[in-house]
């Protein structure tokens, strides 16, 4: 990320507000999300304040995980919200197993599949490599399927990151497509709602 990108997202970030470059972006990727065939790597919504989760973490067990504040749980409404607005057809939802994934999928969409490939490795850094070629092999076999409409993926910061090289905010979407090639490319981003 060059300075002055860094920089605005700082800002974005204290200020609450979302620069004008973002919002061009994301006025420029509706057409594309409309065609379909399109992946979005969700970030999960805002959660209480932390990062990571609680040393006494269970999967499965949402009271001992950070979960997604009520202003989360808005946002997350609001994405699928959004989507429904722009005409965006979805075809599938998959998630982390984190309660935070699963409710932000949940609360935009009412469904969700959980796929442990969008697990967080957060504090684990040896894990990424493998998990993200997990996930690159599982999204390799869901081009293969025709879809009109676009798969959403919700999950982490570091398995956004460790894909596309993208730091998001919380309830931020990064917009990816296959290439001719089979390789994904970032076409765009979806700023919080």
């Amino acid at each position: 990320m060059t300075f002055p990108r860094a920089l605005a997202a700082l800002l974005c970030m204290l200020t609450g507000t979302w620069p004008a470059f973002a919002i061009a972006q994301e006025v420029s990727v509706w057409p594309a999300l409309r065609d379909g065939g399109l992946v979005l790597m969700l970030r999960h919504a805002e959660t209480d304040p932390g990062f990571g989760d609680p040393p006494d973490f269970r999967q499965g067990d949402c009271s001992t995980q950070r979960n997604l504040s009520a202003a989360g749980r808005a946002q997350a409404r609001r994405f699928g919200q959004r989507l429904k607005q722009q005409g965006v057809a979805v075809d599938a939802v998959y998630s982390s197993r984190w309660c935070r994934c699963l409710d932000t999928a949940r609360l935009a969409f009412g469904k969700v599949t959980p796929l442990p490939a969008l697990d967080s490795f957060f504090g684990e850094p040896q894990r990424r490599e493998a998990q993200t070629a997990d996930l690159r092999r599982y999204l390799a076999q869901l081009k293969a399927q025709d879809r009109k409409g676009n798969l959403v993926l919700v999950t982490h910061q570091v398995n956004v990151t460790a894909l596309t090289g993208i730091h998001p905010a919380m309830g931020e979407a990064v917009v990816l497509q296959h290439s001719a090639s089979g390789a994904l490319e970032v076409i765009g981003r979806l700023p919080p709602p």
